[in-house]
């Protein structure tokens, strides 16, 4: 059908419109697969602009637009910018997601234009503001993983209302993939799509979110949705008692949004019931996370005399019940943790991180490491390291917060020297300046995260002192033009500023920049002043604020100078994966050695690793729990702890019990047996010693069972109890370690002279570190007397240190594994022909020799494998592309073929060519691996292995087609990569 435009001499042919029953909803335009210069880029020019400016009255009541060339095919709304346009990649529920050109296209027919299911989306799932805000049209087009979380999700909180678990489900949706527009889809779909279910009917949902500029954000799109929503009033509820008087005054409907502060407890208004109805649905965002380790522990304050009080706390599960006993809560996170399902149910379905890239819903990540430019002291780097083995598992007990407070203070000593804050300062603009010069006419904004306020404001100065122009407050950097209802828009800023919280005790200068009481003003404008992409304002410098929840899609840089891991890593690696037009991907530029942590949050959260505790782990941490609080009930028979079990008690008698008890514990002078060496043995210890040893392993099991809300408030009180009173024991003892054997299971002297032969195993705790190529390691091990023990040692050291250099060289390690193997073996077998008939002396003599035979061997092996592993130098090769060089020599001396030629260059075998070709095998790991999560991106790794097998027969590598010569080269690259790091 042919379109003229009002009778000009415009004419426009759509290559397929798709109409229902007259009505044009669908745009299609294709390009000719066969063309090189027919992209689907230009398919989406022609609507976007051709269209638009000649044939605009189509489009208006036209809203879907499909866009191919035949390899790639996008579904969008005719007003998407080219960057939105997504594909369609499941047909149904379950479905292997695939990239293939030809699945891609059936994908999107089978998947959206098949006439039951294209119905669906055109009806429920293409969002649209409210009719006044027209002037602002904008419609959005749910993509794939939306659809069916929502579809999923509602089948979910119907089964859960029927059966009434309070439990609808967990959706795991990666940072930066919709989950807002999610909420949407799946809010309309219960206020239209479960008339028939009369539980429901039209519900009341009320939305939780942890911060209030989340709040503001999930109000700026709902409180302009309410014909979308279908759910009549939407609103920001702003206390408790608020929104108790508005789910009283209606039986249904109803979008309220709040912060999950309004569940705290508080003297003017106790946690209690809210509402009782059961068509009320609670989403929560991310707000879980918030209450969480609060709820596990007693919560201390003073009252208006300044008495201490100990006040109880209660799981966020049981917190939401009391609240509303008889609603379905739903979770929706990016980064969820075990609490997440045990509060909320099953993972409904989820979207990854790796998801969300080969989709293109977010950019790649790329990590740049530069902490060798900054930290020039060894010494400050091996701080850094220390303190992330000591934080590794942060959060799992009280105890390991405080060491990692303690570790902090050191660090902090680090990252507030004068002239390392310089160093970055310089370091960051440098790169700053030379990104933007390479890339002038893309907005390209940073961020630099610091580790607490006074650093980042010391770090402002510097940049002030080295770089006044970047302070001069002007509308748009220079360059850059804006018209005149821009500049209107515009405020004038500087090109950097610090946002951050003011605190009480600030310096007067900190406090006056940072605003004062006027904090929040400052901070919002120059939050809008920052999402603005002619706004001068290009780099900010942040501690906690903005690194979660912030959504500005111009951010590419991030330079982080502050130690992150798990769930807050990935929300703060996140804020650069937004798509922008001409932005390929965002750089975390890591000043302070966050790679270990980073690539566990990915393996965590963004492929199909799961945290979710199984139904048994729940039951055998509460049978375990109940085991040791037993035993911590029998240390304190006699002992009144009833005011923990009575709710409505004085909590300064609480607090008053915990010191009289922690009193009672520390100056016991009773002794109890526990068991020692792994079960093996039974020990005297003090009971302080035995106390604090069976609260640890209670609270380990006690932090898997508390959250799901199973455990009585009795039980739960009484465990908060002992772990109070154990705090309070660590402090009078002076210390916050667990107990005398961690701070002495830590000291790093290698062995004791009488070690015996059965005992070597625990000459070094797990996790010491030794360097057996060191000259103190020599040292150490002639200090040994006992030859038996030497040779243990010995042989235990290198075991260790075959592993370490099989990470890197599989060949090599694999070569004196073998040689190891060969002198153990020898060693028994001499041993076995000693009979207990000769004469002792003798026996002795001749066991003493065969030990010392076999320990020459291994010090020999430990000799040729320092010699291996430095012979990288030699052949001139890094340590890593020695690896692949010797597996290419290996092989070709293996399967016998030619391959280059052997020359003796100072006494060194060196062939030029396997020396060429493992340089540019390792060439292509490193490309590969600069990117964050290709570890766990399977698209990523298949292109490295298809990369590297190119390369290979590029090279002429073997000059016979040999799959297994391939599969070998492959196995060394794939350990190798499992290992990089």
């Amino acid at each position: 059908m042919e379109y003229t435009n009002n009778g000009q001499v415009q004419n426009r042919r759509p290559d397929l419109l798709l109409y229902v029953n007259g009505i044009p909803l669908c745009i299609i335009e294709l390009k000719n697969p066969a063309d090189a210069h027919a992209k689907i880029y230009d398919a989406w020019e022609q609507i976007y602009y051709r269209y638009w400016r000649d044939i605009p009255h189509l489009l208006h009541f036209c809203p879907l637009a499909c866009i191919s060339d035949g390899v790639n095919t996008r579904l969008g709304t005719v007003r998407t910018p080219y960057e939105h346009f997504y594909a369609w990649r499941r047909v149904n529920d379950g479905d292997k997601v695939s990239s293939l050109p030809f699945d891609e296209v059936q994908s999107m027919i089978k998947g959206v234009y098949s006439p039951e299911r294209f119905l669906e989306i055109f009806r429920d799932y293409i969002y649209f503001q409210d009719s006044k805000y027209d002037s602002d049209e904008r419609e959005i087009v749910c993509r794939y993983p939306q659809f069916f979380a929502a579809r999923l999700l509602k089948q979910s909180i119907i089964k859960s209302v029927k059966e009434k678990s309070g439990k609808g489900g967990t959706y795991f949706g990666a940072t930066g993939c919709g989950k807002t527009y999610t909420m949407a889809f799946l809010s309309r779909q219960l206020a239209l799509r479960c008339t028939d279910v009369p539980e429901i009917g039209s519900p009341t949902i009320v939305m939780i979110v942890d911060r209030e500029e989340l709040q503001k954000q999930g109000a700026k799109l709902f409180t302009k949705s309410e014909e979308f929503l279908n759910l009549g009033e939407v609103k920001v509820v702003s206390t408790r008692k608020d929104l108790r008087q508005e789910l009283g005054a209606r039986q249904s409907g109803g979008f309220y949004i709040c912060t999950i502060q309004k569940f705290c407890d508080r003297e003017d208004d106790k946690i209690g019931l809210i509402n009782d109805r059961n068509n009320i649905i609670c989403f929560s965002d991310e707000a879980h996370r918030t209450q969480l380790e609060h709820s596990k522990k007693i919560q201390f304050s003073k009252d208006a005399d300044d008495n201490m009080k100990a006040m109880v706390s209660k799981p966020y599960a049981k917190v939401l019940r009391e609240a509303f006993p008889c609603a379905t809560f739903v979770g929706f996170t990016g980064t969820p943790i075990a609490e997440t399902y045990q509060t909320f149910g099953d993972e409904i379905d989820r979207y990854t991180m790796d998801q969300a890239v080969a989709d293109g819903l977010t950019v790649s990540i790329k990590y740049h490491p530069r902490i060798a430019k900054v930290l020039l002291d060894e010494k400050q780097v091996k701080l850094i390291e220390e303190y992330y083995k000591k934080c590794a598992d942060s959060g799992a007990t009280k105890e390991d917060i405080e060491a990692s407070k303690k570790a902090m203070s050191s660090m902090e000593k680090i990252l507030d020297e004068p002239e390392r804050l310089e160093r970055l300062a310089v370091d960051i603009h440098d790169h700053y300046v030379a990104a933007c010069a390479n890339d002038p006419d893309r907005v390209q904004k940073a961020m630099v995260v610091c580790s607490s306020r006074p650093i980042a404001y010391k770090l402002l100065k510097i940049f002030q002192d080295k770089y006044p122009e970047w302070f001069i407050e002007k509308k748009t950097p220079d360059g850059v033009t804006a018209t005149a209802e821009e500049l209107r828009e515009l405020k004038e800023m500087p090109c950097m500023a610090m946002v951050a919280s003011v605190g009480k005790n600030d310096e007067q200068e900190m406090y006056d920049y940072l605003g004062g009481v006027k904090n929040a003003k400052r901070s919002e404008k120059l939050d809008a002043a920052f999402k603005q992409d002619k706004s001068n304002f290009r780099i900010v410098i942040v501690v906690d604020m903005w690194i979660t929840g912030f959504d500005v899609p111009s951010l590419t840089y991030m330079y982080n100078d502050k130690p992150l891991q798990k769930h807050l890593l990935i929300q703060t690696i996140s804020r650069v994966n937004r798509k922008y037009p001409g932005k390929d991907f965002g750089i975390i530029i890591d000043y302070i050695g966050i790679r270990d942590n980073m690539r566990e949050a990915v393996k965590m959260y963004g492929g199909n690793h799961s945290v979710a505790p199984s139904v048994d782990d729940i039951k055998q941490a509460t049978e375990i729990f109940r085991e040791e609080m037993s035993i911590l009930e029998d240390l304190f028979i006699g002992y009144d702890l009833s005011p923990f079990l009575d709710p409505k008690g004085d909590p300064a008698e609480r607090y008053r019990l915990l010191a009289k008890a922690a009193e009672y514990v520390f100056i016991s002078t009773q002794k109890l047996n526990t068991e020692a060496k792994g079960g093996k043995e039974v020990k005297k210890v003090s009971f302080k010693t035995y106390f604090l040893k069976t609260v640890r392993r209670m609270r380990s099991a006690y932090d898997i069972c508390q959250p799901s809300g199973e455990l009585s408030d009795e039980e739960s009180a009484l465990a908060q109890c002992f772990m109070a009173i154990a705090g309070f024991v660590r402090k009078m003892g002076g210390t916050t370690e667990l107990d005398t054997e961690t701070m002495n299971r830590r000291v790093s002297k290698m062995v004791e002279e009488a070690l015996k032969y059965n005992k070597v195993e625990s000459v070094l705790e797990e996790g010491d570190q030794e360097d057996i190529f060191s000259p103190e390691y020599y040292e150490s091990l002639a200090n040994v007397k006992m030859p038996a023990s030497k040779l243990e040692l010995l042989i235990k050291m290198l075991r260790k240190q075959i592993t370490e250099y099989g990470k890197t060289n599989q060949m090599a390690a694999k070569k004196f594994q073998e040689m190891l193997e060969k002198t153990i073996e020898q060693y028994h077998e001499r041993r076995k022909h000693l009979t207990a008939d000769e004469a002792g002396e003798a026996q002795e003599e001749a066991s003493e020799e065969i030990i010392r035979e076999a320990t020459e061997q291994a010090l020999q092996i430990l000799k040729d494998m320092k010699t291996d592993r430095d012979s990288f130098r030699n052949v001139g090769l890094t340590f890593e592309e020695k690896a692949f060089y010797d597996i290419l020599m290996a092989l070709r001396d293996s399967y016998n073929f030619e391959y280059g030629e052997d020359k003796n260059i100072n006494g060194v075998i060196v062939n030029e060519k396997c020396k060429n070709l493992a340089k540019k095998i390792k060439e292509i790991i490193d490309t590969k691996s600069s990117f964050a999560d290709w570890l766990n991106n399977q698209i990523v790794r298949d292109q490295l292995k298809f990369d590297i097998k190119i390369c290979l027969v590029k090279n002429g590598y073997p000059p016979q087609y040999s799959p297994e010569v391939f599969r070998k080269v492959m196995e060394q690259v794939e350990n190798f990569e499992e290992n990089l790091g």
